[in-house]
């Protein structure tokens, strides 16, 4: 198959000498991956020969540090802000625009960083089983803290991710000034103790394919999850998930080298491609995760599998109200140990 690029860079990327070792990449599984290998992976080996192996994590940051380097990780999907942490303590490589073929202009609202290339804009909503509430629906973050209206199992990632916003949400707090409070011991605190109202109700997932087949398969009422794996499951196997878009957190994903990859120059081959508006576009066509370049917007066409127009499910889309937050991706990155050190003490009710 000839190989084409739309720009020289690129092209000459594409054009190095295929090795007889496959390129490691890793992804986060489920209906996401599935997506991904249609929209970027297979289309990456017709055009260059490459071979790629895809491994799977769910952003522990010690697998990048643990794995990274015993599994011969080449290129990580990653967390913008778990992205910036591993840039600071030089777990991933620099990378520099232009030996990509890329104009940071070309990106927005997601910046290139200085080790990643954001690529994939998707939001953690709560979404619930549509068969328990047949009357009254719940409409708000607030609905899932409230067991006494909406009795039953929440199911939640086993993380002080997005519950602790979630929380100041439904304790009144203004979304403008959650991060802000949550910088402080009084936010904190008052976080933890709403979270007290529901704790005899969290069941925990720790993989992200875990929420939607938690509530196809009754164990929770509620769950916490991200927007295109409950779009997937409802979408391909029918399920009766609705999606809760109030509250909504809006994240990015970006692609990032490990420092330890033994085949840093096809790594940045496979980036550049991936980064292109094609395949964003590709991948928003099958699964609801925006591209974080405009110019892939406009080629965002129907899903294949049932022909769904798939940019009113988009996070960003108007029609799902103005409560939302953009995940603080350095507020994330420099309080880690914080926030893990009152979250495990929280799981220990000895905050």
């Amino acid at each position: 198959m000839p190989r084409f690029s739309s720009t020289p860079i690129l092209a000459l990327l594409l054009s190095m000498p295929v090795s007889a070792e496959p390129l490691n990449v890793v992804s986060w599984g489920g209906a996401y991956e599935a997506a991904q290998k249609e929209a970027i992976f297979e289309p990456y080996s017709e055009q260059t020969g490459e071979e790629l192996e895809i491994h799977q994590y769910a952003g522990e940051p010690d697998g990048l540090t643990t794995r990274a380097a015993s599994e011969n990780w080449d290129v990580v999907d990653m967390v913008e802000d778990q992205a910036i942490a591993a840039c600071e303590r030089g777990d991933i490589l620099p990378l520099d625009p232009d030996e990509l073929g890329l104009d940071p202009d070309d990106f927005s609202p997601a910046p290139i960083r200085r080790c990643s290339v954001p690529h994939t804009i998707f939001a953690t909503v709560m979404a619930y089983d549509d068969r328990r509430f047949p009357g009254v629906k719940p409409n708000s973050i607030e609905d899932f803290f409230d067991t006494e209206r909406f009795p039953g199992a929440r199911g939640l990632e086993k993380r002080p991710d997005v519950i602790l916003e979630w929380a100041l949400l439904a304790e009144g707090v203004p979304a403008i000034q959650v991060y802000d409070l949550l910088s402080t011991e009084r936010g904190l605190d008052l976080a933890f103790r709403a979270l007290d109202r529901i704790r005899d109700d969290i069941i925990w997932w720790q993989n992200p394919a875990e929420a939607a087949e938690m509530l196809a398969d009754g164990r929770a009422v509620m769950a916490s999850g991200y927007n295109g794996r409950f779009f997937a499951l409802k979408h391909e196997e029918k399920a009766n998930i609705a999606i809760l878009w109030d509250g909504r957190i809006i994240s990015n994903d970006a692609w990032a080298i490990p420092a330890s990859s033994r085949r840093q120059e096809a790594a940045k081959s496979f980036i550049a491609f991936a980064a292109r508006p094609e395949p964003m576009a590709a991948l928003a066509s099958r699964i609801p995760y925006g591209p974080s370049r405009p110019d892939a917007f406009e080629r965002i066409g129907l899903n294949p599998l049932d022909a769904t127009p798939m940019r009113p499910h988009l996070p960003n889309s108007p029609e799902h109200g103005s409560r939302m937050l953009v995940r603080d991706s350095e507020w994330y990155a420099h309080t880690h140990e914080l926030r893990m050190r009152r979250f495990r003490g929280w799981l220990k009710n000895d905050r």
